[in-house]
């Protein structure tokens, strides 16, 4: 069976089950939208698919090779954490260089949005620039699956438009799954879109379903959906 799939991942944190038997799958050109109230288990779920973090039980395999240790997914699956991960002593240019390979290396620094900065210094860097530069250096790897942890967070509103038609552009070879609270940017670009409900994820078919499983309040208008 092609693709990335994650099945009955299950976690505790002290008393509380944040995850029971969780399954949620992706392919190459899919954009796997993963909504969910804070506390739901989001990030907790991206960290457990990316090897980063322990489960009491998780069964990942990509196109039918069983993934045991981060180590194994390292060139297959990368992980955009909610924060910033990039060392602040290294000029961009060079992490760019160190990140991509020579071709993807060679688009990345023509790219208008980092441009400006290639000479700079993470740490000259505002949050949403560098944002900007880990959603960039992500999406020009080689990795297939690509786990996206509020992405859009800091970033200016023509900026987050200008990463989700690259994301889109990309998609017709690497798979997505993208978390935000901004829930409208996520159905924006998603093909699938997925619930976290009680340690539970539902794959969501209408967007009433969101009011219905009170993600959402009453009245809350449909963007996509």
């Amino acid at each position: 069976m092609s693709g990335l799939h994650v099945d009955s991942v299950r976690k505790q944190i002290g008393d509380k089950q944040i995850l029971n038997d969780v399954f949620i799958s992706c392919k190459p050109g899919q954009i796997v939208g993963l909504l969910g109230r804070n506390g739901s288990g989001k990030s907790t779920l991206l960290k457990i698919m990316f090897g980063s973090l322990a489960a009491e039980y998780k069964f990942v395999t990509i196109d039918d090779s069983k993934l045991d240790s981060l180590y194994g997914n390292r060139k297959l699956i990368h992980y955009l954490p909610q924060d910033n991960y990039l060392p602040n002593h290294i000029k961009i240019k060079s992490i760019i260089h160190c990140f991509c390979n020579k071709e993807n290396a060679a688009v990345l620094v023509e790219n208008d949005l980092i441009k400006p900065f290639l000479q700079k210094k993470i740490k000259e860097l505002s949050a949403g620039e560098n944002r900007i530069l880990e959603i960039l250096l992500m999406v020009h790897s080689e990795a297939t699956y690509l786990l996206f942890d509020e992405p859009f967070n800091g970033v200016s509103p023509l900026c987050v438009e200008i990463l989700k038609d690259l994301i889109k552009k990309h998609s017709k070879d690497k798979g997505f799954i993208i978390t935000d609270h901004d829930y409208e940017n996520v159905l924006d670009i998603s093909s699938t879109v997925i619930l976290m409900d009680n340690g539970n994820t539902k794959v969501i078919k209408e967007f009433k379903e969101l009011i219905q499983f009170g993600y959402l309040p009453a009245g809350s208008l449909s963007p996509i959906l």
